[in-house]
């Protein structure tokens, strides 16, 4: 009883972050300067506190910022008065009630499940059991950009210790062959994940994969290379390149998920809780490992709230094969205290309670407090 007293959530701040970008960040479908996101924190009866984050990309999941605190609005109330061990079952009733705002709901989730093993003094990785504790190497990305920036970018990332880098595609086939190869010729030992965002035909796709295969690059991906709903040339990509395909934006939901395995369209899903709200995330990949597919997990344009718990997942779950948790390093700034660390392109994991981090929260009113 005395567990359930001091479990019991009874403040919910959030506020709008702006984080510049050093680069633009350019993709098939959209571009980005400034990470424009949403920070939460519950507190909980005891004075213990719990961490999210809302990090929508309109282009990928359909949700902006101004929509994420309209939802926060609606939601943020619902959690007073709740056990925070209750996780699961308050992500249900925020799915049900938001069943369009994965962010928002992702920032909310993502703060119970911090409060919830910070009140139980455990990483947050220990919730999903700690099975793989161990550092981690990270991808980087390049955006698209011209053929110079694209070498000046990848050369600074590889003089880091970066090997694997993944690469936005999808509006120029022979530019991004281009781009490729001289990445290919300038910097050895590098491979490339392929990354369409969902810009290529299926004729194409093709193109690209045989352009990289024709200059020896090593592919290990190709991801969401067509439309989300065009699993058919995803499956027909896979057979005719060889080269395993990624579904992220194909799948934002378990029944997703479900369809990708039953037509054969992927040979990974890519893990992104921004899409799907962290639960569900969880329940995607724990079924596509039964499914006999492999993992891969990334996310949007995030801070080290957000991306330490997409790495909670890594750490506490086995299977991730492939890990594109690299966005914060994609910020000029860093607005987290404590948590997981980068070591060049390694992620190093933490020890403490939940995420092991913290944030100052504004004293303005920016700041938005439910009580």
């Amino acid at each position: 009883m005395a567990d359930l007293l001091t479990s019991v959530i009874t403040r919910v701040a959030y506020w709008p972050i702006d984080i510049p970008i050093t680069d633009p960040f350019v993709v098939a479908t959209g571009s980005r300067v400034v990470a424009e996101n949403v920070f939460v924190r519950i507190t909980l009866s005891d004075g213990t506190y719990g961490y999210g984050e809302a990090a929508p990309f309109p282009e990928v999941g359909g949700e902006d910022r101004i929509t994420c605190l309209n939802a926060l609005s609606g939601l943020a109330p619902t959690l007073i008065g709740q056990s925070v061990h209750g996780y699961r079952e308050l992500a249900a009733r925020m799915a049900h009630a938001t069943p369009l705002q994965p962010a928002a709901r992702c920032a909310l989730e993502t703060a119970l499940l911090d409060a919830s093993c910070r009140s139980a003094q455990i990483p947050l990785w220990q919730l999903w059991g700690g099975a793989d504790v161990r550092p981690r190497i990270t991808d980087i990305t390049i955006p698209i950009a011209t053929q110079d920036k694209t070498l000046s970018l990848a050369r600074g990332w590889y003089e880091r210790g970066f090997r694997l880098f993944k690469m936005k595609v999808g509006k120029d086939v022979d530019g991004d062959v281009r781009r490729l190869e001289s990445l290919h010729r300038a910097l050895p030992g590098i491979s490339f994940i392929g990354d369409g965002n969902q810009g290529f035909s299926r004729k194409e796709c093709m193109a690209f994969a045989k352009g990289v295969q024709q200059f020896g690059g090593v592919m290990v991906l190709l991801e969401q290379p067509v439309v989300r709903d065009d699993l058919d040339s995803m499956a027909a990509i896979r057979r005719a390149t060889g080269i395993p395909v990624a579904a992220d934006e194909s799948v934002r939901s378990l029944d997703d998920a479900r369809n990708v395995v039953e037509q054969g369209a992927a040979d990974y899903i890519n893990i992104k809780i921004m899409k799907t709200g962290v639960v569900e995330a969880v329940d995607i990949a724990s079924f596509t490992l039964k499914s006999g597919l492999k993992l891969m997990i990334g996310g949007m344009l995030e801070s080290r709230i957000a991306m330490g718990c997409s790495f909670s997942l890594v750490l506490g779950m086995k299977g991730f094969d492939v890990l594109d948790l690299d966005t914060p390093l994609l910020l000029s700034t860093d607005p987290i205290q404590g948590g997981y660390r980068y070591d060049g392109p390694t992620l190093q994991p933490w020890t403490e309670a939940g995420l092991g981090l913290s944030v100052t929260v504004p004293a303005d009113t920016r700041t938005t407090v439910i009580k």
